[in-house]
């Protein structure tokens, strides 16, 4: 079971308790109230509302849980423990990337900044799927960990619009397979 199909179950179930929230509200419309049915009613209403603030907050808490446990973010603060450093800057409408050749195998973490405008780093694999992306943003620089399992020539593109270079503004990065001994 995939997350997607986790997600639309949780919908799906989420959906079925509005709708019958709004079935007992039209239920409990047709009859006539007196005083110790509005009591009632008022007490039965603010407990259904507890249990339901506690369930989303529960809901919440796991489903934030679950889809950030695994954060793809590496820690930009700090030194990190990588095989390969790659210093990427962008600029209107070229990349600059130093070395531009990393081994397989090896976790390469890219340093990623830019030198005008805001770009997208977007690293493709050479069937053309896309495989890791950051921001490029000026005065600042963003950490990108990625294991390359093969060898290929990865495309880099941006993915953010920065101008009427934007279109042809790729480059390449050349992974080569591991040497023997390494």
């Amino acid at each position: 079971m995939t997350v997607q199909d986790v997600i639309w179950i949780i919908a799906l179930a989420g959906i079925g308790l509005i709708a019958l929230g709004f079935m007992h509200v039209i239920r409990q419309a047709s009859k006539p109230a007196d005083a110790a049915a509005t009591r009632q009613a008022t007490h039965t209403s603010h407990v259904l509302r507890r249990w339901l603030f506690a369930a989303l907050v529960i809901a919440f808490v796991t489903g934030s849980y679950a889809t950030l446990k695994n954060f793809p973010i590496p820690p930009q603060h700090e030194p990190l423990d990588v095989d390969q450093v790659v210093d990427v800057i962008s600029g209107q409408w070229y990349w600059l990337i130093e070395p531009s050749t990393v081994q397989a195998g090896s976790t390469v973490e890219f340093r990623v900044t830019s030198r005008d405008v805001n770009h997208s780093f977007a690293l493709y694999a050479p069937d053309g799927h896309i495989i890791t992306q950051t921001q490029a943003m000026p005065g600042y620089t963003n950490k990108l960990v990625h294991t390359f399992t093969e060898p290929g020539t990865y495309q880099v593109m941006c993915l953010e619009y920065c101008g009427v270079g934007h279109t042809p503004m790729t480059a390449e990065i050349k992974v080569v397979a591991a040497k023997e001994g390494d």
